[in-house]
């Protein structure tokens, strides 16, 4: 990996609040955004638990990533966490506690919008410290079948994403694809309002295990055979978008500011946490490592690569 220039880290400036139900386990949910130190990267605590028990936003700290990506340890979890990563990370704000009371975000429309507009309500505050932004010297990814995730060079400071969706010719949705430059301006008007989705083929085994119980198709998209069942797109290729705002989620997991250009072809979020665990590898070997603070992380390792190796298959 290599050094391709720094910035200010950046908090917010005051507590903000964002109320909800939660899409798994259809409770009322409420998420309190807090300032935090520099270099204490994001940390997650769950205030409806004794202790109010902390769990570091961090790569390692990934216990699942079906349907979505779950972080903790035994019994202290905080599942769904993409949407608020991926709001924190495109406005790039970089500390931050997020105390939840409960299992989950609240799961709103699908989106980060409102978690990206309360955000911004709160303001953003930079910090005295640098934040280094990094890059590979040659493309590292991850590619199972026709799936597959790779973070390309960079050529300046910014982060770029690329999504290609296809569900196959006999898909309720078109192929479609996204390609953006991400930054704070454009990921709050291009990618956080952008929903997540389902096929309605999906719907009835999701509710049969509990899940959505209080979600309707208005509140976030189903697919069925002509389209977006009793709700309309905010973007023709909005499901594809979404795809980008959940691998912007996954790859904050890192807690290493990327620069280059990041290229997913249906990929989803095991493959998106594969790659970042890829890249944590990595990054040990180079010395470089994430906030420290309060998650407590190892350093990374003091011995060097000449270059961040080829595409790589999943097994």
């Amino acid at each position: 990996m290599r050094r391709v220039g720094s910035r200010r880290q950046r908090t917010i400036k005051q507590p903000v609040q964002v109320r909800g139900i939660g899409f798994i386990t259809a409770a009322d949910i409420q998420v309190r955004f807090l300032p935090a130190p520099e270099n204490s990267g994001i940390v997650f605590r769950r205030i409806d638990l004794p202790g109010h028990p902390e769990i570091p936003a961090h790569v390692t700290r990934v216990t699942g990533t079906q349907r979505r990506t779950t972080i903790g340890q035994g019994a202290v979890q905080v599942c769904l966490v993409e949407h608020v990563m991926a709001a924190l990370a495109g406005l790039r704000i970089d500390n931050c506690t997020v105390e939840i009371d409960g299992l989950e975000p609240p799961g709103l429309d699908g989106s980060a919008l409102e978690f990206t507009e309360s955000l911004l309500h709160a303001g953003i505050l930079p910090q005295n410290a640098s934040r280094t932004i990094y890059s590979v010297l040659a493309p590292c990814g991850i590619q199972t079948g026709k799936t597959s995730i790779t973070l390309h060079p960079a050529r300046d400071q910014e982060l770029r994403a690329s999504y290609f969706l296809d569900y196959g010719p006999n898909a309720p949705m078109a192929r479609q694809c996204f390609t953006g430059d991400i930054t704070p301006s454009s990921f709050a008007q291009e990618v956080a309002p952008c929903r997540t989705f389902i096929l309605e083929s999906e719907r009835a085994f999701l509710l049969s295990q509990g899940i959505g119980a209080r979600t309707t198709p208005k509140d976030v998209i189903v697919f069925g055979p002509s389209g977006p069942i009793d709700n309309r797109l905010r973007f023709a290729n909005e499901a594809a978008r979404h795809k980008v705002l959940d691998i912007l989620g996954d790859l904050a997991l890192l807690g290493i500011e990327l620069a280059g250009h990041v290229v997913a072809c249906r990929s989803g979020h095991p493959l998106n946490v594969a790659l970042g665990q890829d890249l944590w590898t990595r990054a040990q070997e180079y010395g470089v490592s994430s906030f420290r603070g309060r998650s407590a992380l190892e350093e990374g390792a003091s011995s060097r690569r000449e270059e961040c190796g080829p595409v790589r298959r999943a097994a």
